[in-house]
């Protein structure tokens, strides 16, 4: 009889290295543009389908001059006012029969090379749920603010440059110099590689080598929105986007046989957060899909512009 899935997979060991595999692989937590925290972490883990996070907005107003607040004559008190960010939890679940893994399973390290295959593909999952994401809000709360669009332009002046792209960054002002990656599409990506505008950078401790443009760690991602020839590509600061795993515990992971068919399956569920910080979910959906993600009317903006630490750019390649 050959290995089994339940032979291999024990969900705590199965847990562990999928973690150890997420941080080594996944490309969004290596270039920085993801940012976690203790906070962030116990929220996602705790009751409800939101994560609510309130803040203090930014101090206002001039000081006080003239002897004011000296000699006697008093201060004005100002307002501290606050406001709050919302993100949603994201659940999905996806199972396999073994016939997907037959070749892995008579393997060397069966349960190391199907570990690989799964976290691969709930990788793309949640890097598609940030591009839906953004796409809902560049639709709406942040078009006017922070996209650039040259596509209308008249001929080069409408294709992707380096002129162009300072002129995105330019849109968070003094606060551009945060900018440190961008997603683009792959079609955009091979015209700056013709262009010979691609330097390889290798990540620290890792194995893993990120392209750069203009010095942005570059990520590329084919569910990057184009249309009549109009590509989108966004830019980022560290930590521009609120991110958490959310432990499902023992559902995480299962294995089952169908004996009277001679199929196991394997069925993997992960939850997480994937959130623009600074535009907040608005809308009492929850668990939602990518169709969900994208509606621009389900986002608000809730950080001053500045402070949201994304910019759009809509360009032609050609």
């Amino acid at each position: 009889m050959g290995t089994r899935l339940a032979d291999i997979i024990v969900p705590d060991v199965w847990n562990d290295y999928v973690l150890e595999k997420t941080a080594q692989t996944n490309i969004l937590l290596n270039s920085g543009i993801l940012s976690s925290d203790d906070a962030l972490t116990t929220l996602a883990n705790g009751a409800g389908e939101f994560v609510k996070m309130p803040f203090f907005n930014d101090l206002s107003g001039n000081a006080e001059r003239g002897g004011i607040g000296f000699d006697g004559e008093a201060m004005t008190p100002a307002k501290i006012t606050s406001n709050q960010d919302m993100a949603v939890k994201i659940f999905g679940s996806k199972a396999w029969d073994s016939s997907d893994f037959a070749s892995l399973l008579s393997g060397a390290k069966p349960l190391e090379t199907i570990a690989s295959s799964v976290v691969e593909f709930w990788n793309r999952e949640k890097q598609a749920s940030l591009i839906a994401s953004l796409d809902g809000v560049f639709a709406g709360t942040l078009k006017d603010t922070h996209m650039l669009d040259i596509s209308g332009n008249d001929g080069d002046s409408a294709i992707i440059s380096a002129g162009a792209t300072i002129d995105a960054k330019q849109l968070l002002g003094d606060k551009a110099g945060g900018l440190e990656a961008m997603i683009m599409h792959s079609a955009t990506y091979a015209k700056l590689q013709k262009d010979q505008l691609i330097v390889y950078e290798t990540v620290a401790n890792q194995t893993i080598t990120i392209p750069t443009y203009l010095g942005y760690k570059v990520l590329i991602d084919d569910t990057m929105p184009v249309a009549d020839g109009v590509y989108t590509t966004y830019l980022f600061s560290a930590g521009a986007v609120g991110y958490s795993d959310i432990a499902l515990g023992d559902k995480a992971i299962e294995t089952d046989r169908d004996t009277l068919a001679g199929v196991d399956v394997l069925a993997t569920r992960m939850g997480w957060i994937m959130h623009p910080r600074g535009v907040k979910w608005n809308t009492t959906t929850f668990n939602p899909d990518n169709d969900a993600l994208k509606d621009k009317d389900n986002w608000a903006k809730v950080y001053e512009n500045k402070n949201i630490r994304i910019v759009g750019f809509k360009h032609k390649i050609a």
